[in-house]
C-alpha cells in the first residue's frame, strides 16, 4: 500500500481557521495543475463502554477509537490506545455493537473533501467537523506517494514534497502552514511497510489533537 502522510493546518498567531481556509488551500492545489478525481470521507468515532453501574469493574476495553474509510468500505479499524493495538474488523461490527449496546458513541468526527492527482502523488484536502453540529475542528491534507510502500524510503521525498507545497502556500499569501503530526507507529507494532492500520492511527491521532485544541 502506498505511503500516506497526514498533515493539519496551523494558522498564524491570531488568525482563525475557517471554511475559507479550505477554499484557499484547494485553489493552491489546483494552481499546481493537479487533477480533481473525486471526493473522500473518513469517519472517526470515540466509543466508551455502556455502563449503567459505574462502580462495577469493566471487563472490556475502556475506550475504543474507530475509523472507516470511503475507499475501504468493507473494513473498520479500532485503535486501543491503552493496549497499543490497531485491530481490523468487518464493517458490520458497528451494527453489531449498536445492537448489543456494549459501547456508546461519545462523538464522531468527519473528515471530508476533494481528492487530486499530481504525477505520482495523490492529495486529499478537506475539513474535520463534528458530525452532529458541523462544527469545524480543522483543515487537513493527506499526501500519498503511489509508487512506494516503505515509510523510510519515502521519508526524504515526502518531506521535499511538503516543502515545495509550503512554498506554494507562501506565494498565495496564506496565513499559516501545514504540519505533519506523525504518531509513533512502532508503539503499535506498525513498522516500515505501510498499511491501512498506519492510516487509521494517523486519523485517530489527528482527531485526538483537534479535540484537545478546542472545547
Amino acid at each position: 500500500m502506498p505511503v500516506k502522510w497526514l498533515l493539519h493546518w496551523q494558522a498564524s498567531a491570531g488568525i482563525q481557521v475557517t471554511s475559507q481556509t479550505l477554499v484557499d488551500v484547494v485553489k493552491c492545489i489546483e494552481s499546481m495543475n493537479a487533477t480533481r478525481i473525486g471526493r473522500w470521507v473518513v469517519t472517526a468515532a470515540h466509543y466508551r463502554p455502556n455502563q449503567r453501574d459505574q462502580s462495577i469493574p469493566v471487563d472490556c476495553a475502556r475506550e475504543l477509537l474507530g475509523v472507516s474509510f470511503s475507499e475501504m468500505q468493507s473494513k473498520y479499524f479500532f485503535i486501543l490506545r491503552a493496549e497499543h493495538m490497531v485491530v481490523e474488523a468487518d464493517a458490520n461490527i458497528t451494527a453489531i455493537m449498536e445492537k448489543l449496546q456494549t459501547y456508546r458513541n461519545r462523538l464522531t468526527v468527519m473528515f471530508e473533501g476533494f481528492q487530486y492527482q499530481l504525477g505520482d502523488f495523490q492529495i486529499k484536502a478537506g475539513r474535520a467537523v463534528l458530525s452532529h453540529s458541523d462544527n469545524l475542528r480543522g483543515i487537513i491534507m493527506e499526501v500519498e506517494y503511489l509508487p512506494v510502500s516503505s515509510l523510510e524510503k519515502t521519508r526524504v521525498l515526502m518531506q521535499e514534497f511538503v516543502d515545495i507545497w509550503q512554498d506554494v502556500i507562501s506565494r498565495h499569501s496564506l496565513n499559516g502552514r501545514f504540519v505533519h503530526l506523525e504518531p509513533n507507529f512502532a508503539d503499535y507494532s506498525l513498522f516500515d511497510q505501510y498499511s491501512w492500520q498506519h492510516t487509521a492511527l494517523q486519523y485517530i491521532s489527528l482527531m485526538a489533537y483537534f479535540m484537545s485544541q478546542r472545547s
